[in-house]
């Protein structure tokens, strides 16, 4: 009968709504990367399919961004540029690693190669520790970096600025790194996409709509 058609559609949007239960507050957001250098075509797979950053709300106007790498290359230096932070509140990182504030070069390699052009925030960034590669971000590492929010900003504010609305214009917020010792070779650099990395549970809940969907359809059909 006509009036169970929009049945289907009805049901995957309170399928949508069930991922967010009463109370519920997302307390990070992890985002991927897209390379800029093009220098090595393996390296530029093997990198954005393994770099990550989580971006997680700390509360008292602070922020983190934890930085892992899942490849045997080493991250080697973080670069910001931003709209909603204020400063470096601390640096923290797993065994192993070891990074300061401060990074040469002072601007990510390859950054003018993009538009418009990725000007690191002075002293929003960080480079590891001679010697360099050893004391970058491989498997089964991690780095953190804590922010202060500039008077005003909250952590939807970053999120909203890294969503990239300005195409990296003005009040967006970037994230570059630079990797090195690729298995394929060479060195590449990278920025933050603007789309965040979908959570497991976003995958069940688009799968259960789906197979409400699925179910109702064969339902009208026998109906």
């Amino acid at each position: 009968m006509s009036y169970l058609r929009p049945l289907p559609g009805l049901l995957f949007a309170l399928a949508i709504s069930v991922y967010q239960p009463l109370g519920h507050a997302a307390v990070s957001t992890s985002y991927s990367f897209a390379n800029i250098t093009h220098s090595n075509a393996g390296a530029e797979a093997d990198g954005e399919a393994n770099l990550n950053v989580e971006v997680i709300d700390l509360g008292g106007s602070q922020v983190r961004f934890t930085f892992t790498n899942t490849s045997t290359s080493s991250l080697a230096d973080v670069y910001f540029d931003d709209g909603t932070l204020l400063g470096i509140a601390s640096i923290s990182s797993s065994s192993g690693v070891s990074f300061s504030q401060g990074a040469t070069p002072l601007n990510l390699p390859g950054g003018n190669t993009v538009s418009p052009a990725f000007v690191t925030t002075a002293g929003f960034l960080a480079d590891s520790d001679a010697p360099v590669s050893p004391n970058g971000v491989t498997q089964g590492e991690w780095l953190s970096i804590d922010f202060n929010l500039t008077a005003g900003q909250t952590y939807s504010n970053v999120i909203s600025a890294l969503a990239l609305p300005n195409n990296g214009g003005d009040g967006d917020l970037r994230i570059g790194v630079h990797v090195q010792g690729f298995a394929a070779g060479g060195n590449e650099s990278f920025i933050n996409i603007a789309s965040p990395i979908p959570e497991p549970e976003i995958y069940a809940m688009l799968m259960a709509g789906l197979g409400l969907m699925g179910f109702m359809a064969r339902r009208n059909k026998t109906s």
